[in-house]
């Protein structure tokens, strides 16, 4: 049984495909087949159920799987620990951010990366959030930065900060003059959502259950109502066909200026707070940095949160 063996096998359960498995390695099909039958002989077990264009893993493979991957992991941290005995921060790390984080946070968070510790590039990956929990399991990825909640997979999670929610209306919405708006008030309104697979949807619907109609369903949601980023949504609004939420960090620095402080005139959008008064706080998301409980980079977590905690972070809670 060899280390490369395991990494073979690790690629091919997380591709589901012997080819794009062996893309993945740097290797032919039939050398990374060979090797994994080989696995197979020695262990008296079978790994994969091999069919017309599909490879699943069998629960006893599930298990092994597993294993190897933490044997590799143990395996880097080896190299790790002999490069932490000259630089702690040596080398590059790699960081998941999901899509609705990604534009907002990260031009500040990669200078600031620079600034602190100009050896340790980041690698950055953006993706969903499903997607970057199971880059996390592979190891493809050290750390991501996410928003709760999402699946306990037994990561470790430090919370980072809590982001309040801000509504968008079209400038000539009736609402478009208030200083806040209240849920309530966002319950008559047509909502414009992300589309499937972005949790900032489904913290939306949390925050306005009553728009979960408009969620795919047995007759599908409207293709109107879809967009494939934030910024895509904002220019809905801003053409009048309905409102949205959007996160803190994405709000434009003028945009919640008073008029003639900043705010240019030809806006098509306005942004409020949500203010639902007596003493309740408005909606949020809780933004994270998780990582393997095996990844051994200590100090590289904590001068990434460093790095994030220099950052300017407008109109957020810091947590420490």
């Amino acid at each position: 049984m060899t280390l490369t063996e395991l990494k073979y096998i690790v690629a091919v359960a997380r591709e589901r495909h012997f080819g794009k498995a062996a893309d993945a390695c740097y290797v032919s099909q039939p050398t990374l087949s060979v090797a994994i039958k080989k696995l197979e002989d020695e262990l008296e077990v079978k790994l994969f159920e091999r069919s017309a264009g599909e490879v699943t893993v069998t629960p006893l493979g599930e298990q092994i799987v597993q294993q190897a991957q933490t044997v590799l992991d143990q395996a880097a941290a080896i190299k790790e620990i002999a490069k932490r005995g000259k630089d702690p921060l040596a080398g590059p790390l790699n960081l998941g951010v999901i899509y609705t984080i990604g534009p907002y946070l990260l031009p500040d968070l990669v200078r600031q990366n620079i600034t602190r510790t100009p050896q340790m590039p980041l690698v950055l990956q953006e993706n969903f959030t499903v997607k970057l929990l199971d880059m996390l399991r592979a190891g493809e990825i050290d750390c991501a930065i996410m928003a709760e909640p999402f699946p306990d997979t037994g990561l470790a999670i430090a919370p980072l900060y809590d982001e309040p929610f801000v509504a968008v209306l079209p400038v000539a919405h009736p609402l478009a003059a208030k200083l806040s708006i209240t849920s309530e008030e966002l319950r008559d309104e047509t909502m414009l959502l992300l589309g499937t697979g972005h949790c900032f949807r489904d913290h939306v619907l949390e925050v306005c259950p009553e728009f979960a109609r408009f969620s795919s369903n047995a007759e599908g949601i409207r293709k109107s109502f879809e967009g494939s980023s934030l910024e895509t949504i904002k220019h809905m609004v801003a053409s009048g066909m309905g409102v949205t939420l959007v996160p803190r960090l994405s709000v434009p620095a003028e945009a919640l200026k008073p008029k003639g402080r900043g705010r240019k005139d030809q806006d098509m959008v306005r942004y409020l707070p949500i203010s639902d008064g007596q003493g309740r706080e408005p909606p949020t998301r809780r933004v994270v940095l998780a990582w393997r409980r095996s990844f051994t980079r200590y100090e590289a977590i904590a001068a990434l949160r460093n790095a994030i905690y220099g950052c300017e972070l407008p109109g957020v809670k810091r947590l420490s």
